[in-house]
């Protein structure tokens, strides 16, 4: 187990953001995962999380409402960021080649998403990786209207970052001393959860495909 997590944290380093990046790193990771399109491998979730539990350790060197406030404005900017890329690239994102940073299939995603929920996408995409990076994007390719777009944006951003930092923070008051035993149990949690909505929507599109060849 502490090899898997050793390992986990390698890749993910969602600790490390926040303890050495410090504040201003983590602003950063958020901006990133929900604007730019190379930002989807980031972790969101589970980051706000750690950050209130952190920040309810004082591991975090601001107040909690400063915590709050700062990723909430961290998320709308993000989406904006993104809403101009897709505005400014239009329908020639579909065509764009793929690299290890952009997959088309990450776009479609959105589209479909956005096809299902409307501009309540902006809202419930930020609960689901990937779709929250490239919701806003998508958005901005069908330009979508620029206030319709704020409203939803900031009702995503809030919404995002109050339920789960402020669970984090909460939970680390409530919890001081064994939410530090369990913390990668937390974390591991948060990426399960976080994933089951990709591979549901992964498994539909294969079984799709499978009755559309029969």
């Amino acid at each position: 187990m502490e090899q898997f997590w050793d390992h986990l944290q390698n890749l993910t380093d969602a600790q490390a953001i926040i303890r050495k990046g410090g504040f201003y790193l983590l602003l950063i990771v958020i901006f990133a995962e929900t604007g730019l399109f190379f930002g989807f491998f980031l972790p969101g979730d589970y980051l706000l999380v750690l950050a209130g539990i952190l920040c309810a350790a004082g591991m975090v060197d601001v107040p909690i409402y400063t915590l709050v406030v700062s990723l909430v404005v961290a998320g709308v900017l993000g989406n904006y960021t993104g809403y101009w890329f897709g505005f400014r690239t239009g329908p020639v994102l579909f065509k764009r080649n793929e690299s290890i940073f952009f997959k088309k299939r990450y776009v479609t995603m959105a589209e479909e998403f956005y096809a299902k929920y409307g501009g309540m996408a902006l809202v419930l995409g930020r609960f689901f990786p990937i779709i929250r990076t490239f919701a806003p994007i998508f958005a901005g390719v069908v330009k979508v209207d620029i206030k319709k777009f704020t409203l939803y944006n900031f009702i995503g951003s809030i919404t995002w970052v109050c339920t789960l930092t402020l669970t984090g923070f909460f939970l680390g008051r409530k919890y001081p001393e064994e939410i530090k035993f369990y913390l990668k149990y937390v974390v591991l949690g948060l990426i399960l959860i976080t994933s089951i909505p990709l591979i549901i929507a992964y498994l539909r599109k294969q079984l799709s495909k499978t009755d559309t060849t029969e």
